[in-house]
């Protein structure tokens, strides 16, 4: 019976060691997500309770995808803040924050007691906010009525993500946000802020002119790019005409050539010396009547292509005025 008394208080006084010789603590931050603008300062704060004569041990560590590194240890600073950094109490001011400084931080304390180990941690969050660069812009420099133009600006430096605004003549394009006639007769492009892109589904002479974008995210001064100029004409219908009827004359005048030098006899049998002079002569023909009908074919087909692709277009868009029916887009 005795020997089951002090067992039960050996256990108990054994059970409070274990209590005593590490416990937790609270570790207080005055903000969790910290923003500092690029080349400025951030400080990030780690506030305690204990009592300034007791012995402290303080790390601060930087948390990422590939693992842990220690940013503040055995009373130092450690990698990329090593000489940019100092301590504040138990807290962190960072000199000339760059965009690799972003990132989760972890300050972690620990002090000695007569109740034994203490220890306590607080995460913090920091971004740095970046400033966008000049962006680049993409513009044709012309275009043909009643078909697809589409615009680009981006720039990738900038945290947070810029948003685009497109300007035309010096002044500041708006967003499609009407319905019906009112929206079609006002507005003929989609202009996305979030990628940069503007959009003219049937571009048309009024879109003619000077065009740039400007990047902003609210950090730092907006930047934009060069003015680059779009000029949008009319198809040309009576020159692809003339066009295609003159390379279809050649192309007549090409065969008839050929006939011509076969009737006549240039391309018979005869000796062996007019053979061969013959054969030189033919060839020659051969080759340079080849050449002229194969340049003159690929001419009207191109001439063809042109014509047929865009002739349905403008019909339908500037004279059907039913977008929605055209289905030779």
């Amino acid at each position: 019976m005795a020997s089951h008394s002090l067992r039960l208080l050996l256990l108990g006084y054994l059970g409070v060691l274990s209590y005593r010789r590490v416990s937790g603590i609270s570790i207080e931050t005055d903000n969790k997500n910290v923003k500092a603008e690029e080349f400025k300062e951030a400080i990030l704060s780690c506030k305690h309770k204990f009592s300034k004569g007791m012995s402290l041990r303080i790390e601060w560590k930087k948390i990422q995808s590939q693992g842990v590194s220690f940013v503040y240890y055995n009373g130092e600073f450690t990698g990329d803040l090593q000489g940019r950094a100092e301590m504040l109490n138990t807290g962190i001011r960072i000199r000339n924050v760059t965009r690799k400084d972003s990132g989760t931080y972890r300050c972690e304390i620990s002090a000695k007691s007569e109740e034994g180990q203490r220890l306590g941690e607080a995460t913090i969050t920091l971004t740095v906010l970046v400033a966008p660069t000049t962006p680049v812009c993409e513009v044709p420099s012309s275009a043909m009525t009643g078909t697809v133009v589409e615009m680009s600006c981006r720039e990738t430096e900038g945290s947070p993500p810029s948003e685009y605004q497109w300007y035309k003549n010096g002044v500041a394009l708006l967003e499609k946000t009407g319905t019906g006639s009112t929206r079609a007769g006002n507005i003929t492009y989609t202009m996305n802020k979030k990628s940069g892109t503007l959009l003219f589904n049937t571009v048309t002479k009024n879109d003619t002119g000077e065009y740039f974008c400007e990047a902003s995210n609210g950090i730092g001064l907006s930047q934009k790019c060069s003015v680059k100029r779009m000029q949008v004409d009319d198809l040309n219908i009576s020159g692809i005409i003339a066009a295609v009827v003159f390379v279809a004359l050649v192309m007549a005048l090409c065969g008839l050539g050929v006939f011509y030098a076969q009737k006549k006899g240039y391309f018979a049998k005869g000796s062996s010396s007019q053979k061969t002079n013959y054969q030189s002569t033919s060839e020659k023909a051969s080759i340079l009547h080849s050449v002229v009908c194969l340049k003159s074919f690929r001419c009207l087909q191109n001439s063809l292509d042109l014509f047929l692709h865009t002739l349905p277009n403008l019909i339908c868009h500037q004279y059907l005025e039913i977008p929605s029916l055209c289905f030779c887009v």
